[in-house]
């Protein structure tokens, strides 16, 4: 009886100890931690893919995350709020790009800082922008381009 007890106490410690690093994943890719930082805003035509929580990257690496998307009433652009550590100075030309992780990953914000010696700061904008491209719209238009040639 006793070897018994040992092991169900160590299956017991064991399942235990995934289920700590499985919320801690999941706690590492929410939004439930939040960046404590300034709030930059970027309008795309097109945000396909982005949502609250979603990571913003420069050169590959997540250095802030989406807090709000929502559309502007008035020209129906679609607005993309997110937060970034103070320690990272963006420069004023600072461009904005919709990309994704692979063919079929999600979508997150590439932030590609620019040379200016000004810096954004809390509530600006970035102006330079380059929202999502579908790759639905792009087959159909190989397809469709496709049916076009003539010999």
């Amino acid at each position: 009886m006793g070897k018994e007890r040992v092991f169900e106490t160590v299956v017991g410690v064991v399942v235990l100890i995934v289920a700590a690093l499985f919320f801690h994943y999941v706690y590492k890719k929410s939004s439930w931690n939040s960046i404590d930082g300034y709030t930059i805003k970027a309008k795309f035509e097109r945000a396909d893919g982005l949502a609250e929580g979603g990571d913003v990257k420069i050169s590959g690496i997540r250095v802030g995350k989406i807090i709000a998307t929502e559309v502007e009433t008035d020209s129906f652009l679609a607005v993309v709020t997110f937060r970034i550590p103070h320690n990272i100075k963006l420069p004023k030309d600072t461009a904005a790009n919709i990309a994704s992780d692979g063919l079929l990953g999600g979508k997150y914000l590439a932030l590609i800082p620019g040379g200016d010696e000004s810096y954004l700061v809390e509530g600006d904008e970035i102006v330079n922008t380059t929202g999502a491209i579908s790759f639905e719209s792009l087959v159909s238009n190989f397809l469709l381009a496709g049916g076009n040639d003539k010999k």
